[in-house]
């Protein structure tokens, strides 16, 4: 990140993920924020609507909403409509399992965008990650969902279980008029405890660098710029965007980089008692996100493609940030086991 961008900056973010609740109906083993139970001290109605005032008036463009699981929460469809008329476009990541005919109708809105969660092609497969039955449940919201012509993609996490099914996933998901999207495993929440189970070879992800490569309709967000190809490159962000185009806000108005980096040295501060602009801004959690440097990195010739590669998984494997992404093609460091590091 150069100094002239770093001294610029953007005056707020493109886009906010927005983890609405801790609560959720399943117990994913990879979940990275380890929701389940619904907590107090989460922000209420009148709270939530100040947060999406301040950021609509941030000019901030996205709400990537999370949880937990967002449906989960009561008042969750009309903080929604809320954001919707402040001119704000929702980007809702489902487990799927709860959307039904009514709540499909209240999803159809032209700012609306749907990301459904299923890690695998078959019941066996996704349930074992999931939970039993709820394959099925998000096979009857995608239903649901198409009847409308809801903007849908299928999100999978890479895991060892999901690769091997990776052909069939976008098979399934083009079933439904959707595109599929592959997340990167991060060992954050409950993947801290299953990471050394599920998280994928470093053959496994030398090969998914090249499936990409021969499925570009595949999407990735940003999630895998370090494993991107020259191919790719125009396809997506090739860099972390925390605290430069997005950062997250927690169930409890905590503001941090990213999601998968919801520790307590990385808060920079809670809404909505603070404000938003003075912590984009002036934060000393930002402003070091910005100033980060991957020293190591800068020689190699693919760090045009990925800069460092992802921070938080530097961070939750090695307990330290400014080192390279442990799994970049180029660099391929050897990470010890994780359980000797929590």
């Amino acid at each position: 990140m150069s100094n002239q961008y770093v001294e610029m900056g953007l005056t707020a973010p493109v886009n906010v993920t927005w983890e609405v609740t801790y609560a959720c109906n399943l117990t994913c083993i990879h979940c990275l924020s380890d929701s389940g139970t619904k907590k107090n001290s989460e922000l209420t109605t009148a709270a939530s609507q100040c947060v999406i005032d301040t950021l609509a008036e941030q000019k901030v463009f996205q709400f990537n909403i999370g949880g937990g699981e967002p449906f989960m929460r009561p008042d969750f469809l009309d903080l929604m409509d809320y954001a919707h008329t402040k001119g704000m476009v929702t980007c809702i990541s489902t487990n799927g399992t709860l959307i039904d005919e009514e709540i499909a109708r209240r999803l159809d809105h032209k700012q609306v965008y749907i990301q459904v969660s299923l890690d695998g092609a078959t019941p066996e497969s996704n349930d074992a990650i999931r939970g039993k039955g709820s394959y099925k449940k998000v096979i009857k919201a995608l239903e649901c969902m198409k009847k409308r012509d809801i903007e849908v993609s299928v999100n999978t996490v890479l895991t060892r279980l999901s690769y091997p099914q990776l052909d069939d996933l976008v098979k399934l998901a083009g079933d439904f008029g959707a595109k599929l999207r592959v997340s990167r495993f991060r060992p954050s929440g409950r993947g801290k405890a299953s990471w050394n189970e599920l998280n994928v070879s470093k053959q496994q992800m030398i090969d998914f660098s090249h499936w990409l490569d021969r499925h570009l309709g595949v999407s990735t967000g940003d999630s895998f710029f370090s494993v991107t190809t020259e191919e790719r490159r125009t396809l997506g962000l090739n860099m972390c965007g925390a605290c430069k185009l997005t950062c997250c806000i927690s169930p409890e108005g905590g503001v941090y980089p990213c999601a998968f980096l919801q520790e307590p040295e990385f808060k920079a501060g809670k809404l909505p008692q603070d404000s938003f602009a003075d912590l984009w801004k002036h934060s000393p959690v930002f402003r070091s996100f910005r100033e980060l440097e991957i020293k190591s990195c800068e020689s190699c010739q693919r760090f045009h493609l990925c800069h460092g590669g992802c921070p938080a998984i530097a961070y939750h494997t090695q307990r330290k940030l400014g080192i390279p992404d442990p799994e970049c093609l180029a660099n391929c460091v050897q990470v010890k086991p994780l359980k000797t590091l929590i």
